[in-house]
Formats: C-alpha cells, structure tokens, sequence
C-alpha cells in the first residue's frame, strides 16, 4: 500500500504540475514577454487565455466517459501526450494563431488529467487516506508553478528555449504516469449508478463557477499587474510568481485541514483567503510586501479551494468518482473561460483596481454556497 501511495500520488502530483503549472498556468507567467512578442492587448491576451479554459471544457467531458469506459492508465497518459504536444506548440509559435493554437491545445491536458487521477486514487485508497491523496495530488499545481518560476527567470529573454524544457519534462512524466496509474476503473467508479442530479449537486456546481471567475485575474493577469502597474522587474515579478507556485503546495494539506474543523469552515476559510489576496493586488501592486506575499495567500488558497471541491464532488458522487471531480473542475474552468476575457477587457476599459476587484467580489459570493454540514466530518482511521 505504501508504494502504491508514494508511487501513485507522486506521479498524479507531477502529471498535475505539468499540466497545470506549464501547460495552463505559465501561460500567465510570460504574459509581458508574449505582449512584447506578438504584440497583444490585455484583450487579446485574455482571449487567447481563455481558449485555453475552453479546450479544458471539452476535455474534461471527454475524459469522464472514457475515464468510466476504459479506466484511468490510458486517460492519464493521453493527458500527458496532449500536455506535451501543446507545449511543444507554443515553444515554436511563430505567430499568435499558433500561439493560441499551442495555448488551447495545452489547456486540453489539464481537463483530460484530473478525472483518471481522482479515479486512481479512489480505486487504491479509502477514508482519511484517500482525501489526503486527493489533495496531495490536486497541489501538484504549486509543485509547477514554482518550477517554472526559476525557469522562467533564467530564461525569460529565451523563453522558446523554457518552454522546450518544460515539454522535455512533461514527456518524462508521462512515461512515470504510464507505470504509475493503475489501467482498471476503480469501484468508485463501477456498478449502478444512481441519478445525475442528486442533492448537492447545485452549490457544487455553482461554487466551481463562482470561484473559476473569482481566481481568473491572479492566473491570467497577476504577473502583468505587477510588472506594468507596479513596476516590478523580471527577477522580482518571478520570485512573486514563484511564491505563488511554493505557496500553492501547501494546498496538500487540505484534507488535513478537512480532518480538522470540517469542509464548511475550510471552505469559508480559503474562499476568504483568495478573495484577500486578489484585492490586495487590485489596490497595491507596486509595494513590495503585497508583491511577496499577496501571490503566496492566493496560491496556497486556490489550491486548498479546489482541492475542497475535489472532496465536495466526491462526496456528492461517491459512486462516480470520475464524474463529480469532473463535473465540478469543468465548471471552475468554464467561470475562468468566462471571466479571462471579461477580466481583460474591463482592464482595458476601466483599470485593473476595477477588474481585480470584480473578482474579489464574485469570491465573497462563493460564501454563500456551502457543502452541507453533514458532509464536513472526515474520521481518521486509527
């Protein structure tokens, strides 16, 4: 069981990182170089963002049939092959449709990856044991953002040459993932099915689209803020970003947290956290302390955030585990698909005070959809 543990939740983590941290997310990482490369406009920008959450739509429902139909071994390395495909795209980019080619293309891993790997875990792991590794591997996004924070630092003027890297090393993963990842459906995920719609279903629903709208100016524009607004040089706006990405680990501890004062108090918690931190970049970005830790406050919060929505759909479908994460993380992304050029446009037209407060505000609305009480105790075997 302890290699199944280790082996397992160590490659679903890093098959996390690579899909979110470089495929999805670094995207927000080079935005002052990409502006200067093709010339886009925080508009365009959000646009091309946004096709990114799009592809994740889509395939996150390709992934739940298939992941239910085949098993996870197979899904998880398909998420891994289109990871690397779209990064590889975006390090040869000559121009921004092949950009936004190689953006959308590489926003597809990120849906694909996530159902198979909650599968997995659901197929070797039970109780306690089970929502730590749910989480453990759903902070894999902290582990590749501070990756490709250094990364991006030392090669921020040769940023073709960083996006390679990150393919070579998404590749590697892929081949880990493929040993990793057990190729049978797990019993979550098997026998009869209860109804679709089930109690619960809605606040899970609606809290995944309020908070991907809630999170979208940080991951798409928070690096942009800080260099343009505040005036933040490349080595300060990388170590920003990868406080964010260190931050964003701690986010493993949420079934921790869940153990200790329950899913509804850690839900309110980290919700307040990340709507926080946004705000403290809408009104501060060019002092030093907000630049340091505001990124890290919404990392670890973002991360803790959606892996308590992971805990939530799984509580909600217990029987289809596959189909809950799923659900709810397709809907986290179609608010970030929504709010990218939404985000970008009020940037545009009314000021990132105003854009990033917009935010902060949808974020404190996610307050108000909460998983039931009843849901909240998790027991720790003995």
């Amino acid at each position: 069981m302890q290699r199944s543990f280790y082996f397992v939740v160590g490659a679903g983590a890093c098959l996390i990182g690579c899909c979110y941290g470089f495929a999805r997310f670094a995207y927000g990482l080079f935005s002052p170089v990409f502006t200067d490369t093709f010339g886009l406009t925080s508009a365009v920008f959000g646009l091309i963002g946004a096709g990114s959450y799009a592809g994740y739509c889509a395939a996150i429902a390709v992934s739940i049939v298939l992941t239910e139909r085949v098993g996870p071994r197979p899904v998880a390395i398909t998420a891994g092959v289109v990871a690397t495909v779209g990064i590889s795209i975006v390090a040869v980019a000559p121009s921004t449709p092949i950009l936004a080619i190689g953006v959308l293309v590489g926003g597809c891993s990120t849906g694909i990856a996530s159902p198979p790997l909650a599968a997995a875990v659901t197929q070797l792991m039970r109780g306690a044991v089970a929502d730590r590794a749910q989480t453990i591997v759903n902070a894999g996004t902290g582990i590749g953002v501070v990756v490709s924070g250094p990364i991006s630092l030392l090669l921020f003027g040769h940023w073709r040459l960083a996006w390679a890297l990150f393919a070579v090393i998404t590749a590697a993963v892929t081949v880990w993932t493929a040993f990793a990842v057990p190729p049978a459906a797990g019993p979550g995920d098997a026998g009869p099915r209860e109804k679709t719609l089930r109690p619960g279903a809605f606040g899970l629903v609606a809290a995944s689209l309020a908070a991907g709208v809630a999170s979208i100016a940080v991951w798409n524009f928070g690096r942009s803020v800080i260099t343009t607004v505040g005036g933040a040089g490349p080595i300060l706006s990388s170590a920003a970003w990868t406080v964010l990405g260190a931050a964003g680990i701690a986010g493993a501890f949420g079934g921790v947290l869940v153990e200790r004062i329950g899913l509804r108090p850690a839900w309110v918690l980290t919700t307040v956290a990340m709507a926080a931190a946004t705000l403290a970049l809408a009104v501060g970005p060019a002092h030093r302390l907000v630049i340091l830790t505001a990124p890290g406050v919404f990392g670890a919060a973002y991360v803790a955030m959606s892996g308590l929505l992971l805990l939530w759909s799984v509580r909600v479908y217990p029987d289809r585990t596959a189909f809950g994460v799923g659900l709810s993380f397709f809907m986290l992304a179609v608010g970030q698909a929504l709010g990218a050029p939404a985000v970008g446009a009020l940037i545009d037209s009314a000021g990132t005070a105003t854009a990033f407060g917009a935010c902060t505000a949808v974020g404190l609305l996610a307050l108000l959809l909460r998983p039931a009480a009843e849901a909240a105790p998790v027991r720790v075997p003995a």
